[in-house]
């Protein structure tokens, strides 16, 4: 569906030479929802624009459905784009027009009857939620009804791909919930291949299938979101999704805690990480029954990402060495990835 091979973006401000994007690769198939997530100046946006040309490459190659976008003519170009919608983090409505006109808009040259256009923009505003604002105007919607709007004009003209460039970022999470959920009902029923460009890896974790990690212009690690998020191998990754799983933070607040930070004689600090259908296992149980082993659960979470749950666990471990070990080693066979945080002082001569 999309292809970008070895694409370079050079801007040259006065003296200066700034490499947006660095030797950039990937792909994107037909009805996939990909997520290229970074901090802010990572190349992002430069190399979503590239996507449908609004941003030429310096190097490189771009090809959509088989089709090379840099040999195409002007007017080629503007028919391709034409399959390529596009929604911003600022919605850019037209204040003056009624939310009716501003999908209309979007229609003024596709050769549509009055007719025609009139049935087209009923039918999106219906899509996205909004039949009932049609003779509203911009000032008069909130910031999620705003971006609905902008959703019905970027499925104007019948895209087959969405990009969406930071498009929840200036919403509040409830909202930012609703987007996506549009966008995913979007995907699934009319079939649109979805390339959405966020600095949040709350957002990639609602609703994308792949992901591409970008860092100084490169991308540093893509996979499918089940495998970034249960085994990220970048340290940017990890930061990424311990901060959306909220595991820092808990982490943060258990050590500062004295009492929970201080271990007593026989005692581990441990982060287990599981994914799948070790989530409903009774494993901790187990660990009592056949080690005597206790667990106090300290934290707990799981995620469900693409309808597989991946769990996270903060628990005290307390029990004989020997036991402790063996009790680690049945959770490593059952493919329990467990990581230490903390001994207690006593502790510190026995590896685990």
């Amino acid at each position: 569906m999309i292809e970008l091979t070895n694409i370079d973006i050079v801007f040259h401000q006065k003296k200066q030479k700034i490499e947006a994007v660095k030797n950039v690769s990937l792909k994107v198939a037909k009805q996939d929802v990909f997520g290229i997530v970074g901090y802010s100046g990572a190349g992002k946006s430069s190399l979503v624009r590239v996507i449908n040309y609004l941003q030429k490459p310096t190097n490189g190659k771009v090809v959509i459905d088989g089709v090379d976008l840099g040999q195409l003519t002007p007017k080629e170009l503007r028919n391709k784009r034409k399959k390529i919608g596009m929604i911003f983090q600022h919605f850019n409505l037209m204040n003056a027009r009624t939310i009716f006109d501003n999908v209309d808009f979007s229609l003024k040259y596709s050769g549509k009857s009055k007719q025609e256009r009139t049935e087209k923009v009923t039918q999106l505003l219906e899509l996205v939620g909004l039949s009932d604002k049609k003779e509203a105007y911009p000032s008069q919607l909130s910031g999620g009804q705003k971006q609905r709007v902008a959703i019905a004009r970027a499925l104007a003209n019948d895209p087959e791909i969405l990009l969406c460039d930071e498009a929840t970022s200036a919403l509040d999470p409830k909202t930012t919930i609703q987007i996506l959920d549009l966008l995913r009902k979007l995907n699934q029923e009319l079939g649109l291949t979805i390339v959405l460009i966020t600095h949040e890896m709350q957002v990639v974790k609602e609703i994308c299938n792949k992901v591409a990690v970008m860092e100084e212009g490169q991308i540093i690690e893509q996979n499918d979101s089940i495998s970034i998020f249960s085994h990220p191998k970048e340290e940017l990754t990890k930061d990424f999704i311990r901060t959306a799983t909220h595991v820092d933070q808990a982490l943060e607040t258990i050590l500062s805690h004295p009492t929970l930070a201080n271990l007593g004689s026989n005692e581990l600090l441990i982060e287990f990480s599981y994914v799948g259908e070790q989530t409903s296992e009774p494993l901790l149980s187990k660990l009592y029954s056949q080690y005597q082993v206790t667990t106090n659960i300290l934290y707990g979470n799981v995620e469900i990402i693409q309808n597989t749950p991946i769990g996270s666990l903060i628990v005290i471990l307390k029990g004989e060495a020997h036991q402790r070990m063996k009790a680690l080693d049945y959770l490593h066979s059952q493919r329990v990835k467990t990581t230490i945080i903390k001994r207690s002082e006593s502790n510190e001569s026995i590896h685990e």
